[in-house]
Order: structure tokens, then C-alpha cells, then sequence
């Protein structure tokens, strides 16, 4: 027998499955996803003088990584349907990247944590910023998204 531990999202076939977590604690799950959006100069600059080609890039890239992070289940296959109680996303210009770097806070109460919560959330932020800047500079970088917390569940806190 083997030291490694079983698969949890394959049956006994080797089928794909959803996770039961029916058997779990309910506790405040709390994941925290970062990334970031490197350009050119003068594109930063846009983005902070809030004069992209598509308007005003942060609110609407805000507003598309909580839809996103809301969804997470439609979009990843085997994801839990998690009703969210929090999603934030957060932006930060960076001159020395150059670039912008957003936060993305996932927060729910249940069964199973919400880390590919805060990293969709995360992700789709910086994706939206591209669409808006794309017009002014196609080479742009999304780079560096990955989770730095999670609280809560039975492994409790972890950071990077």
C-alpha cells in the first residue's frame, strides 16, 4: 500500500467527483489572492490618471473579480457551490514593477474552504485591466497570482 495519500476528487474508478464535504465543520473561511498586471510606463500612468481607451479600468475590474469569485463554481470544474458572505478586490499602482497589483479577499461560513475563490477573483481583476489597456499596450504581463492566506477548516491558518 501506498504512503501517498488517495486522490480526493477521483472515485474508486479513477472517475472524476465532487468532494463530499456534507460530513465537515462549518467555520469562517477566510483566502487572500494576489497577482499582478506589469506594463509600460506610460500605461500605468494611464491607469492612474484614470484615462484608459474603456474608462475608468479599476471599477470595472473591481466589480468583474467579485462577479467572477461569485461564480467560481461555473467556471472550475468540481468547485463547491459557495454562497460568499464577503468578496473584495483591491488595486495598487506600483511604479517600480511597473504596474498594478490587486488583492483579492474571499470570506465565507461553511464546509470547505475559498481559495479558488480569491484566486478567480484575482484572476479576472487582472484580466479585465488588460482588456481596458489592451488598446494601448499588448504587452502587458499578468504574472505572480497565487494565495498567500487561508484561514480556517481543519488545517487552519496557513501564509505564505
Amino acid at each position: 500500500m501506498s504512503d501517498e495519500p488517495k486522490p480526493t476528487h477521483l472515485d474508486d474508478e479513477g472517475r472524476a467527483q465532487m468532494v463530499d464535504v456534507g460530513a465537515k465543520d462549518e467555520t469562517r473561511r477566510v483566502a487572500v489572492a494576489v497577482g499582478a498586471l506589469r506594463m509600460a510606463p506610460e500605461t500605468l500612468r494611464a491607469f492612474q490618471e484614470g484615462d484608459t481607451p474603456k474608462g475608468e479600468a479599476f471599477a470595472v475590474a473591481r466589480v468583474a473579480g467579485i462577479q467572477a469569485g461569485k461564480r467560481t463554481d461555473q467556471l472550475i470544474p468540481l468547485c463547491h457551490v459557495l454562497p460568499a458572505t464577503s468578496i473584495a478586490v483591491e488595486f495598487e499602482t506600483d511604479d517600480s514593477l511597473p504596474g498594478v497589483r490587486v488583492t483579492a479577499t474571499a470570506t465565507h461560513r461553511g464546509r470547505t474552504g475559498v481559495e479558488m475563490e480569491a484566486l478567480t477573483a484575482a484572476s479576472v481583476a487582472l484580466l479585465t485591466l488588460y482588456d481596458m489597456a489592451k488598446a494601448m499596450d499588448r504587452g502587458m504581463v499578468i504574472e505572480e497570482v497565487r494565495l498567500i492566506s487561508k484561514e480556517g477548516g481543519a488545517s487552519g491558518t496557513w501564509r505564505v
